[in-house]
């Protein structure tokens, strides 16, 4: 009787505890997000992974086991260094141009003045535009006989073959894309400045100082995780490019607009090497992944709020 009564006397441990309720429906939440990641992220690179350790050639129906055979080829590759000079001019000219132009506008821009929006609007617009539609129109432009061309037989001057000198043609790949993608910018660093307390340069005016040492004592600083940001989606989508190129110049002249991720399309999908452009991926997303990691470590320097 007495261990019956202690029994009925002791409270019942419950599973579903508050905690553990609490861990499901978090867990619940970000079910849909993981299991993207692991469908459309993790599954996928890993099988590239896989590929890039055979040779598949889809015309003849073979899989044949390679082992490092595609990496060894790729140290080998005697295209392979211009190949990534060219990702490397093209993404330092865009990161330069594209984030000084984002920033001067947005600067321009974060005025109080009469229909300063519809100028917002104007330079954002192209952000919404087709990249397919938008890299046709320039193309008609750029040619020898284009609209470029002809502007400049107005003034007296007569313009190159945009499109079909090597020098000429990297950077007009280059200044077609900030064009496109500049707008995001300028809105992000726009909403930046707007968030920097007004406070600081009016009491900067009250010391004297000048416009240019406001922006850079106080302005650059206080946008600087924007700027981190900012640098990080560019450089990014910037190693990523391939509709410009495939529409504009098709790596031409010669190999000097061959970004990598245009040479691993080349690779895979023209010439039917398969294990040998997934082995081009797995270079790319290396490249991809020091960058963001060296761009993150750099933040104690670069960013304000983490000094």
């Amino acid at each position: 009787m007495t261990n019956l009564a202690h029994d009925i006397s002791k409270p019942r441990r419950t599973f579903w505890t508050m905690e553990r309720r609490d861990a499901a429906a978090g867990y619940i939440f970000i079910a849909p997000q993981l299991m993207g990641i692991v469908l459309f992220v993790l599954i996928p690179l890993g099988l590239v992974f896989w590929y890039s350790l055979h040779e598949w050639n889809v015309l003849a129906n073979t899989f044949n086991f390679r082992g490092l055979g595609n990496y060894e080829q790729l140290l080998r590759d005697p295209a392979l260094p211009q190949v990534l000079a060219a990702s490397a001019i093209f993404s330092a000219g865009l990161v330069v141009f594209n984030m000084s132009l984002a920033l001067l506008l947005a600067v321009l821009l974060d005025q109080k003045l009469r229909g300063i929006v519809v100028f917002r609007t104007l330079f954002f617009s192209p952000v919404v535009v087709s990249l397919v539609a938008w890299t046709i129109v320039w193309g008609f432009l750029l040619q020898n006989n284009g609209g470029i061309n002809g502007l400049l037989q107005m003034v007296g001057i007569e313009g190159p073959n945009w499109l079909r000198h090597p020098t000429t043609a990297m950077i007009s790949v280059i200044v077609v894309q900030v064009f496109k993608n500049v707008g995001l910018n300028m809105i992000l660093f726009l909403a930046a400045l707007q968030g920097v307390p007004k406070e600081l340069y009016e009491a900067a005016r009250v010391d004297g100082a000048p416009r240019f040492k406001q922006f850079r004592r106080i302005t650059l600083p206080m946008i600087s995780p924007t700027i981190l940001l900012t640098s990080i989606i560019t450089i990014v989508g910037s190693l990523q490019v391939f509709a410009q190129i495939a529409v504009l110049t098709q790596g031409g002249p010669g190999m000097s607009t061959t970004v990598l991720v245009y040479y691993l399309y080349q690779q895979a999908f023209q010439f039917h090497f398969f294990g040998y452009g997934a082995t081009l991926s797995i270079l790319l997303f290396l490249i991809v992944a020091v960058l963001t990691f060296a761009q993150w470590q750099m933040r104690r320097r670069l960013v304000f709020y983490e000094n």
